[in-house]
């Protein structure tokens, strides 16, 4: 966030002001804090620090760890003005001994930073100052400033906006990117099509030679270097896995909720990295994986804001990019898999929603389709898609749909086939679109498009002749019948949504339906549905008319033969 920079600032602005003493300490390791301090102590020349240390008996022999507790009190009663700044404190715990006292002269200031969120650091006196990331107008600002000072302002172009967005208006990141842009002679536009290249690593588009603010890391490694850390924290050994799942969610935001599914406390299971395999732990629940999250936001990995309703769990897009980057090729579909599963309860839990929880819904699906691509659609996640889809029609969102159907679509075609019944259900959902975008034209097109495929479909699946229908054992073998059955599947809840539930041709799609069921033995479930379809003809065709004569016939004959059946099989038990 550039806390460090801020810091450094604030010390420089000390000096300039006459602060008579200021002390710069890297407080990552408590040894460093320890060593700063003892050559702090002999500089300023606090009483004792050079006299033998009477335990050991010889001159100059006085500890570290004693010399530094001397400058301590030397900081607690000197009339000298003095400022310490204790930078990049990764363990707020073991700092507290080391933590410099108030001045008694009022003189003295303490400035710490840190990526850390725990309570501890508000007590004792301290105020927490939390340092946000640019604002737009800042981040366009510090763009044109710096590829202007490197005379390169034609690099600027229509998408500086953009990039900064993406890039979270995160000083660190675009400081990297800005040096790239220079070293490579790339405009804005270029450098975010490289960016969002899911292929590109993050340590080439953000290089450790482009440090040209002097923040000394990588980003990536930058912004993970908590993790080790928190992953040997109670609860010991979910911080990877926990944070590698909400890295494929989108980062501005899912609800808590999602964390108490049984998809996700399972995975933490599976996952869960033992610190000894001697020690035996229970199992992942609810309250496991909510721990998880405040261990994570107490390392400023992610936050957990319980305030933000749907979007309590946020992560920063460059900390879920470095996080997705580190994920092992053979661990990432099992993440994918549980992310797709645990969004599925929550929808599944959460409907109907209002618009506010479908947008955030929406969000995460989208931002779990675009980090994974195609794996979404190998693990069968992609009925999520749908889903998604489906909520834009429903809302009124016709403007949006119409493209979201037609990237849908062309995917499906790609990866499934053009004649595969999600494909065909797919381009359905298309027209659907179209007509409540008023384009009735495009959509009256994609239908007419699909009639000589589906024609095709249908007779391949189609048994020989029509007395074969009524036959358990069909000829074209189970999976044309289940491709047969998905297919009326879809042009059955197409058409009840596009053209009602009593509309003959809806009542015609259901009773073949039926048929298609009594071919796979599913009897039950045929018996059902001709019965309805019965019902519906009577009521909108009337008693009489063939097409509800024919489907009662039908109907008779199948209640036959199940009594027929059910005979034969009590006689070969020797059931009276």
């Amino acid at each position: 966030m550039g806390k460090t920079q801020l810091a450094a600032a604030y010390a420089h602005q000390a000096l300039v002001d006459g602060v008579e003493l200021v002390i710069w300490v890297d407080a990552s390791e408590t040894e460093q804090v320890i060593a700063h301090y003892a050559r702090a102590a002999r500089h300023v020349q606090t009483p004792g620090v050079d006299e033998p240390d009477e335990r050991d008996g010889g001159p100059g022999s006085r500890s570290a760890e004693d010399a530094a507790r001397l400058f301590l009190q030397w900081l607690a009663t000197t009339s000298r003005s003095w400022l310490v700044v204790l930078d990049d404190i990764t363990d707020p715990d073991a700092m507290q001994p080391w933590w410099p006292p108030p001045s008694a002269s009022g003189r003295g200031r303490v400035l710490a930073t840190t990526r850390r969120q725990d309570a501890l650091l508000s007590g004792g006196g301290r105020a927490v100052v939390a340092i946000g990331t640019y604002s737009a107008a800042e981040a366009d600002a510090y763009l044109r400033e710096r590829l202007a000072a490197a005379h390169a302002a034609h690099l600027l172009d229509g998408k500086a906006a953009e990039l900064a967005d993406v890039l979270g208006h995160l000083p660190l990141a675009l400081s990297h990117a800005a040096a790239y842009m220079v070293n490579e002679d790339v405009t804005c536009a270029e450098y975010l099509r490289r960016f969002t290249d899911s292929a590109a690593r993050l340590d080439d588009l953000l290089p450790r030679h482009a440090d040209t603010e002097g923040y000394g890391r990588q980003v990536a490694t930058a912004l993970l270097l908590s993790l080790d850390v928190a992953q040997v924290c109670e609860p010991v050994g979910l911080a990877v896995p926990a944070l590698r799942l909400a890295s494929v969610l989108d980062p501005a935001g899912h609800p808590r909720s999602l964390w108490s599914s049984g998809a996700v406390t399972h995975y933490l299971n599976s996952h869960r990295t033992a610190s000894s395999p001697d020690i035996a732990r229970p199992d992942v629940g609810p309250a496991e994986a909510q721990a998880a999250l405040r261990l994570l936001h107490r390392y400023g990995l992610i936050v957990d804001d319980a305030h933000a309703d749907y979007r309590a769990v946020r992560l920063h897009a460059l900390t879920a990019r470095a996080t997705r980057e580190y994920i092992p090729g053979d661990v990432l579909p099992r993440v994918v898999r549980t992310a797709v599963d645990a969004l599925t309860e929550l929808w599944e839990d959460s409907y109907p929603f209002d618009r506010t929880e479908a947008g955030v819904m929406r969000a995460n699906v989208d931002n779990l389709a675009a980090c994974t691509e195609d794996l979404l659609w190998e693990i069968d996640g992609h009925h999520l898609l749908r889903w998604a889809g489906h909520h834009l029609i429903d809302y009124g969102l016709a403007t949006a749909a119409v493209p979201y159907w037609q990237r849908l679509t062309a995917t499906s075609e790609r990866l499934l086939g053009r004649t595969h019944p999600k494909t065909f259900s797919a381009r359905r959902d298309l027209a659907v679109a179209y007509f409540k975008a008023n384009r009735d034209k495009d959509a009256f097109a994609v239908l007419r498009e699909d009639f000589a495929y589906q024609d095709q479909t249908l007779a391949a699946s189609q048994p020989a002749t029509p007395q074969a229908c009524d036959r358990y054992s069909h000829p074209y073998g189970k999976t044309g019948t289940k491709e047969f059955i998905a297919l009326l599947e879809d042009t059955l809840a197409f058409r009840e949504r596009l053209l009602g539930s009593d509309d003959p041709t809806t009542l015609a799609c259901q009773a073949n339906l039926a048929i298609a069921h009594w071919q796979t033995g599913e009897f039950g479930k045929a018996t059902r549905l001709l019965k309805r379809a019965v019902t519906g003809r009577e009521r909108v065709l009337g008693a009489c008319h063939p097409d509800t004569v024919a489907a009662s016939d039908r109907l008779q004959r199948w209640r036959d033969e199940r009594r027929k059946r059910w005979r034969r099989h009590h006689r070969s038990a020797g059931i009276p």
